[in-house]
């Protein structure tokens, strides 16, 4: 019973790392590129109000990758405390990707990280742009490496196994597994979005503190086009990679479904509460024939169910409502962006009272509301990708209980207790932070005054 608890206790540990570590990879990968969009308007255009928006967004990148380096650190560690067998069986495979990762990504990011912080004053346009795009080019390089380790535990290839460990065969066939594209354009297109409503939603809460500057407004535009461009994309990708789900792992797929018989014609299950005991849903209201048409696209098509895996599929409750959620909040982005889309006007230079009819104040509480909807749908789609893996922590090959180590119940209680109570206190600071700099302002540049400050000072004079 106690190596029981401590194994419970060891995955929601990880999985606690883990949540807290992937808010902050998934805004710094596409922010970095929002900034990069950012340099080259103004590098375009000359007009000023693209570096407001470049220099006050690089302040919350820094924060960001700040915070993802060093939450990312304490989840290595957890390799050799709690999962020593992860290592010992699939480290062949496991820790070159990871140094790949260090040395191709990270080293790239932290040291063009500099110059795009400091250094703008110091070396050439050109070079400081470079800069920005070597950072975003280094992030997204980030991500390759870690979700082509992540799809390869999924749908592990290219490798055999030689007296308990794995070892490579083909390096082309671990990185591109059958997963790898699937997951990482979902992943990145939920960065994308992420970023997309983070950007329009901070935007928002300035404009509601009547902070209405031409660098507020382009940050507002481009998040609110940047996901209502986004969303449509990533629910076709989604499609793509449930079909791709359904063929490699179909337990996954019909724990998100909530399908526990085998049948054609599958129906789509929009509400249920999944009875583990009796193996069946408690008050389902389902459309008949549905789940087949967009698993199989096709009505008769044949989903495998539950029952067909007694004793190898993930649990179903968490897998079938983090489903739900991820794709509720997927609806509503698309709902709120395009509703945003329809009032926003394309770039263009706006006198300060066109500028203020611009949004109404009810959707722009609506944007502030939104502002970490993004997290929202990724947690959610992290649990539904995570939990459904279970009971394999490598399919096929290595399951979480044997990759378990034997450290007592009661260390990991103690050490999981001081992580939730740390990344507490760690995302209240940073979501504080953030606001506190959107309240704050625009940075001025060597003394010039801001955009949003010369616009008020305009209003000023015409009104007097």
């Amino acid at each position: 019973m106690e190596h029981l608890d401590a194994f419970l206790l060891a995955r929601i540990q990880f999985a606690t790392n883990m949540t807290f570590h992937i808010l902050f990879p998934t805004i710094s990968i596409s922010l970095a590129w929002v900034l990069l969009f950012f340099k080259l308007r103004f590098v375009k255009t000359g007009d000023q109000h693209w570096m407001d928006a470049y220099q006050f967004w690089v302040k919350i990148f820094a924060l960001t990758f700040a915070l993802g380096v060093v939450s990312g650190i304490t989840m290595s560690f957890q390799f050799g405390t709690n999962w020593p067998g992860f290592m010992n069986t699939v480290g062949n495979i496991a820790g070159p990707l990871l140094a790949y990762e260090v040395l191709t990504a990270f080293f790239l990011e932290a040291t063009m990280l500099g110059i795009m912080l400091f250094g703008r004053q110091r070396v050439s346009e050109r070079v400081h742009t470079l800069a920005t795009f070597l950072v975003a080019a280094g992030t997204t390089m980030s991500a390759v490496w870690i979700l082509a380790l992540n799809s390869w535990m999924h749908t592990p290839t290219g490798f055999e196994m030689i007296n308990g460990q794995a070892h490579v065969t083909s390096w082309l066939q671990v990185i591109f597994n059958p997963s790898f594209p699937y997951r990482f354009s979902h992943m990145m297109l939920a960065s994308g979005l992420t970023v997309s409503f983070l950007v329009a939603g901070l935007s928002a809460y300035r404009w509601l503190r009547n902070d209405r500057g031409a660098d507020v407004r382009a940050a507002l535009r481009t998040g609110v086009y940047l996901a209502a461009f986004l969303i449509p994309v990533q629910i076709l990708v989604g499609d793509a990679h449930g079909l791709n789900t359904l063929e490699h792992q179909p337990a996954k797929v019909a724990a998100m479904e909530g399908i526990w018989e085998t049948q054609k014609g599958a129906p789509a299950v929009l509400f249920a509460l999944p009875n583990k005991e009796t193996r069946s849903n408690d008050y389902e209201v389902a459309i008949p024939g549905l789940a087949s048409l967009y698993l199989t696209h096709s009505w008769t098509g044949e989903i495998k169910g539950l029952n067909d895996f007694e004793g190898k599929h993930p649990p179903v409750a968490p897998v079938f409502w983090a489903f739900r959620v991820m794709v509720g909040i997927g609806v509503l982005m698309l709902l709120v962006s395009w509703l945003s889309v329809l009032q926003l006007k394309p770039w263009q230079r706006l006198s300060p009272n066109q500028a203020r009819r611009e949004l109404q104040d009810w959707q722009a509480r609506i944007l502030v509301a939104m502002t970490f909807a993004g997290w929202g749908a990724l947690i959610a789609g992290w649990y539904v990708t995570e939990v459904g893996r279970q009971p394999w922590l490598v399919t096929g090959v290595l399951t979480a209980a044997d990759a378990a180590s034997k450290v007592p119940a009661a260390h990991i209680g103690l050490t999981l207790t001081l992580y939730l109570l740390l990344y507490a206190v760690l995302l209240s600071a940073y979501v504080s932070v953030l606001f506190y700099l959107a309240r704050k302002g625009t940075p001025t540049h060597e003394g010039t005054p801001t955009t949003a400050a010369l616009t008020n000072a305009k209003e000023g004079l015409s009104h007097g």
